[in-house]
């Protein structure tokens, strides 16, 4: 099994697919006004760097990184749950890390929410630690919030 990831475009299928897996289950477990994720064509923006993670030649995951000043934010982080126990989502924050490194950024944010746990504990054993609102974030009681310095 050769697992790797690579810069990825959102709009192809397989990714696509994987984003709208992503956003049903953000809508099943949150409230609208709770959901913070960007659209398909908010991931295409120049200053978004999308990626995807390859099982063999499929596309099993993804995570973008948005360059905000002076920060780096973690979105739409999701791996195919088929393909969940292949620490595939390990494999994407490590890139991201060296992206946000290779563009000189101090940090990286990220906001998630409360009811996804197994999503916290990997980001807290890949050195995310807890912190307030950011950016324009509110102070939602489902949303927590994170950040990595590097």
């Amino acid at each position: 099994m050769t697992i790797t990831v690579e810069p990825g475009d959102p709009r192809v299928p397989a990714a696509t697919a994987l984003l709208q897996q992503s956003h049903a289950l953000m809508q099943e477990l949150f409230p609208a006004e709770s959901n913070h994720y960007l659209s398909i064509d908010d991931l295409c923006v120049l200053s978004v760097h999308f990626f995807v993670v390859r099982v063999n030649s499929d596309i099993r995951g993804c995570a973008a990184l948005a360059v905000k000043g002076g920060y780096g934010e973690l979105k739409s982080m999701f791996v195919d749950p088929a393909a969940r126990g292949l620490k595939l989502g390990q494999h994407l924050l490590d890139h991201i890390d060296l992206a946000a490194r290779n563009l000189g950024l101090p940090m990286i944010c990220l906001e998630t929410g409360d009811a996804l746990k197994a999503a916290h504990k990997l980001y807290e054993n890949q050195g995310y630690t807890y912190r307030g609102p950011f950016g324009g974030y509110p102070d939602d009681p489902i949303s927590l919030f994170m950040e990595k310095q590097l």
